[in-house]
């Protein structure tokens, strides 16, 4: 039950760092430091790489 639930947070994750990554490329369009930009798409990396790890722990608890 904690690995669904740790997937589900990781899916929110993914979802708030893409929104984080909008912002980022919203504010260098707009001239603030491309080091937003690469701020954003580091933790995007981040929370997709961490749901993707969850993922595949739920897919290896399931063949058990």
């Amino acid at each position: 039950m904690t690995h669904r639930i740790s997937a589900l947070i990781s899916a929110f994750g993914v979802v708030a760092g893409m929104l984080l990554l909008a912002l980022a490329v919203r504010e260098y369009l707009s001239g603030a430091s491309a080091i937003w930009i690469g701020a954003g798409a580091l933790i995007s990396l981040g929370a997709s790489y961490t749901l993707v790890r969850d993922v595949r722990r739920l897919r290896t608890r399931a063949v058990s």
